[in-house]
């Protein structure tokens, strides 16, 4: 008698199985949604702030993608993250760069959005948050008076924690980097932290203070470096010397003034062995280059 239970119980649990796979239960899946900031411009660089979503062919590892986020001229409010380097081989540098960070920031908040924000981190060999979140350049400038150039240089970890920091505000994400492109004290990588900067969806602008023009005495490994973190996310690299910080700071400014959101959940992305997705965001016309991040940090394939 035990074992003719035993066979209706397992006929019952294989039917069950069965049925189960015959009516191919469906399971909902949540797909975060993918934010990109681009700017478009034209043979010439000049900024074209009036294309519609029609305007715009968007690929995620190659599948076309369909985009429910699009805002010209976008509203959203700004996170500005300035990254100052207070490292001895800046010392020269301070005064002329601080001062030019307070005009980017008194620009900044004259005539944006008006819940714009900023915060200030100094790195050297170790890296700290000298303002929080705040408006008005007045309490930037303050501080920024009282720091002192000594030791090294950990640029990586400034990225990473900056853009820790960063990743929960609402609106976009930028990350402007005043440096002389060196590091040489950083606890994290350079692909650590700009994986935490793709995390945050924030965008790098580095700013190189270093007004020497050959290669002898520059760190050109580290201005490398800048130039990939600005271009995989959507930023710029200047290298304007300290004569030319507030051109370098006011093209920043244009850009984020004329940026669009765009947004997509990805759909039917072929998947690989690399977390990273690669994101490709052109226009219908061959002439407007798209400046946006090259990609982004997701599913791969577990295969």
């Amino acid at each position: 008698m035990g074992r003719f239970f035993a066979a209706i119980t397992i006929a019952l649990i294989c039917g069950f199985i069965i049925t189960a796979q015959d009516t191919e239960p469906t399971f909902r899946v949540d797909v975060k949604l993918v934010r990109a900031i681009a700017t478009v411009k034209d043979v010439n660089g000049k900024p074209i702030g009036d294309l519609k979503k029609e305007d715009l062919i968007v690929r995620d590892n190659g599948a076309e993608q369909k985009v429910v986020l699009f805002e010209r001229h976008t509203a959203q409010p700004l996170s500005v993250a300035v990254l100052l380097d207070i490292s001895g081989s800046t010392a020269k540098e301070m005064k002329g760069q601080t001062e030019a960070v307070g005009r980017f920031l008194k620009a900044l908040f004259g005539e944006g959005n008006p819940d714009d924000r900023a915060s200030l981190w100094a790195f050297n060999w170790q890296v700290g948050q000298e303002v929080p979140w705040s408006k008005g350049a007045g309490r930037f400038t303050d501080r920024m008076k009282r720091l002192k150039a000594e030791a090294g240089t950990a640029l990586y970890d400034a990225i990473y924690f900056a853009s820790r920091d960063i990743s929960d505000r609402d609106g976009r994400h930028v990350l402007v980097v005043v440096s002389d492109g060196g590091n040489t004290d950083s606890a994290k990588t350079y692909h650590q932290a700009l994986e935490a900067a793709h995390k945050a969806d924030a965008v790098i602008y580095p700013v190189l203070t270093v007004p020497i023009t050959a290669d002898a005495g520059r760190n050109t490994g580290g201005e490398h470096a800048l130039i990939q973190m600005a271009q995989t996310t959507g930023g710029k690299m200047f290298a304007p010397g300290m004569n030319g910080l507030d051109q370098a700071f006011a093209d920043i400014l244009r850009d984020l003034r004329t940026q669009y959101l765009i947004g997509y959940y990805p759909k039917g992305v072929p998947l690989t062995r690399n977390r990273f997705h690669t994101l490709d965001i052109r226009t219908r016309d061959p002439q407007l280059r798209v400046v946006s991040r090259t990609g982004y940090y997701g599913d791969a394939d577990a295969k």
